[in-house]
């Protein structure tokens, strides 16, 4: 089982977004068993909340299921669970690497840093810039070459 989690500051808005457009590749591949996927934020800003109507739009324009989806605060037992923590931006990565506590070290990266090419590197907040539909844009093509990196370094064919 391959355990992928997505973190960003509330969970609401770039980590849930992320979270579903992944597990909605894992199924369009026919490997739901073969995965977990989750999100959740460095803060306690949102703990309970559904993800923002503007993830939620984006999502439901790409017919992409949200459903169930409730933000939480990332915890200790998440970097024992974890194989990948992807990150959503360099403060992020720093307060999940400053958190990080135990033997166990899964890859933790900032998800943008699977789309070198592109001028940005961090997954630019819509909470508070707008632009669901470029942060949108930008998750699912990192998305899909992080799950081919995954893919090919775990030898699993779909």
């Amino acid at each position: 089982m391959i355990k992928v989690l997505f973190v960003c500051l509330g969970n609401i808005c770039r980590s849930p977004m992320a979270e579903a457009v992944f597990a909605d590749m894992v199924s369009r591949k026919g490997l739901d068993d073969q995965f977990v996927v989750d999100s959740a934020g460095t803060s306690d800003y949102h703990i309970g909340e559904s993800p923002h109507e503007g993830t939620i739009t984006q999502l439901k324009q790409h017919h992409i299921n949200s459903n169930g989806m409730v933000g939480r605060q990332i915890k200790s037992d998440d970097y024992k669970y974890f194989d990948y923590i992807m990150v959503m931006d360099e403060k992020n990565l720093r307060d999940v690497i400053s958190r990080q506590t135990g033997d166990h070290q899964p890859v933790i990266k900032k998800l943008l840093d699977y789309l070198p090419e592109e001028d940005v590197s961090d997954v630019p907040d819509p909470y508070f810039e707008g632009g669901f539909d470029y942060t949108y844009d930008l998750v699912k093509r990192a998305c899909k070459h992080l799950l081919d990196d995954i893919l090919t370094e775990h030898d699993v064919s779909n």
